[in-house]
C-alpha cells in the first residue's frame, strides 16, 4: 500500500524556518520524483518544487526560488522542504506528493504550517 506521510509542520514566526519531512512506503520510492505543494485557506493547490529521483537536481516557481530547497534521503525514503525567511502568507497545508509510471498519482495527509507573530 503506497503511503506519504509529512510531518514537520506548525508555528513559526515571521523570518522563521522549518524543515518539513515526507516519508513515502510501500513503493521504490528512490525511482520517483518527488513533489511538493501547498494549500492556502480558499485558494488552490499550488506547486512548490520538485526533485529528481537521484536529488540531482530540483525545479522550484520563481516566487520559492531562494527560500525553500528540496532534497531527499533515499536511504531513509524521505523528502524534505527546507522553508527559510517564512512569510504569513506561506501559511498553508503542505503536501508531498509523486506520480508513478501509470501516471498515478499519490498525496500525502498534508502538514499544516502556520507563520504568525
Amino acid at each position: 500500500q503506497v503511503q506519504l506521510v509529512e510531518s514537520g509542520g506548525g508555528l513559526v514566526q515571521p523570518g522563521g524556518s522549518l524543515r518539513l519531512s515526507c516519508v513515502g512506503s510501500g513503493f521504490t520510492f528512490s525511482t520517483y520524483a518527488m513533489s511538493w505543494y501547498r494549500q492556502a485557506p480558499g485558494k488552490e493547490r499550488e506547486f512548490v518544487g520538485d526533485i529528481s529521483s537521484t536529488g540531482r537536481s530540483s525545479n522550484y516557481p520563481a516566487s520559492m526560488q531562494g527560500r525553500f530547497t528540496i532534497s531527499r534521503d533515499n536511504a531513509k525514503n524521505t523528502v524534505y522542504l527546507q522553508m527559510n525567511s517564512l512569510k504569513p502568507e506561506d501559511t498553508a497545508v503542505y503536501f508531498c506528493k509523486f506520480r508513478n509510471f501509470r501516471g498515478n498519482e499519490y498525496w500525502g495527509q498534508g502538514t499544516q504550517v502556520t507563520v504568525s507573530s
